[in-house]
């Protein structure tokens, strides 16, 4: 895991890197509306592809850019052009916390058969004190009403950390809420949804929060490692 640098700018903590590790993610509090939803392809042509869902924060909503400049969608391109026949849809929502990620997963389940869903929740959970073990529930009650669904979807997680102003006890016990549910549930683990983004100007809004087009496309580079594996095993 590269190093990431600590942004000073403790006002900014909604996407704060960590030093030494997997970095805090998610949004702030409050955050901004969320961005709009990705445009679907036609139905025609959609309607019998696997669903990838991805439910998440404005990281995964893509805050700030044009809905196709979303990881998820630079996802789905890196699918189509290894020939693997799935949709992505992004469910991302700013602002959102593990608890308002349980109370959609009804619907959400409810709308798609869904062959894969990414959960990325929790850091607006961490930035709002919540206690860990909360958290845990919440995203163990979304893995939970998933696998109602027949056949269960294959899992990916995706880690978060709290910011360290909240004490080494705190951030530490939330931070081994994602490993611990990974091996839980059998659930792929993304370690750290923003390596390499996370703390490089460049690759970051004005905000120093969110990712850039560029930054989004290397969160994708990030996700497609631990995806691509699984995705492959469902083809066959």
């Amino acid at each position: 895991m590269v190093r990431l640098r600590i942004i000073a700018r403790i006002r900014a903590w909604p996407l704060l890197a960590l030093a030494a590790g997997p970095a805090a993610c998610g949004g702030s509090a409050p955050e901004p509306a969320a961005s709009p939803p990705a445009a679907e392809p036609s139905p025609s042509v959609t309607a019998t592809r696997p669903v990838i869902l991805f439910v998440g924060t404005s990281l995964t909503a893509g805050y700030g850019l044009d809905p196709d400049q979303a990881y998820p969608a630079r996802l789905q391109e890196k699918i189509e052009a290894a020939g693997l026949d799935f949709r992505v849809v992004n469910a991302g929502v700013s602002g959102e916390t593990s608890a308002g990620a349980r109370r959609r997963i009804d619907w959400l389940m409810d709308a798609q058969r869904v062959a894969v869903l990414v959960v990325e929740t929790g850091a607006n959970d961490g930035l709002r004190g919540i206690d860990p073990d909360a958290a845990r529930a919440n995203i163990q009650a979304v893995f939970d009403r998933a696998r109602q669904q027949e056949p269960p979807p294959a899992l990916v997680l995706i880690g978060m950390a709290a910011p360290p102003n909240l004490g080494s006890r705190y951030t530490q016990r939330f931070r081994e809420i994602y490993p611990e549910l990974a091996r839980t549930n059998g659930a792929v683990l993304v370690p750290f949804l923003l390596e390499g983004v996370a703390g490089i100007p460049r690759l970051n809004q004005p905000d120093g929060i969110h990712p850039t087009g560029e930054g989004q496309r290397l969160v994708a580079d990030v996700v497609w490692k631990h995806l691509q594996p699984m995705l492959l095993q469902l083809r066959r």
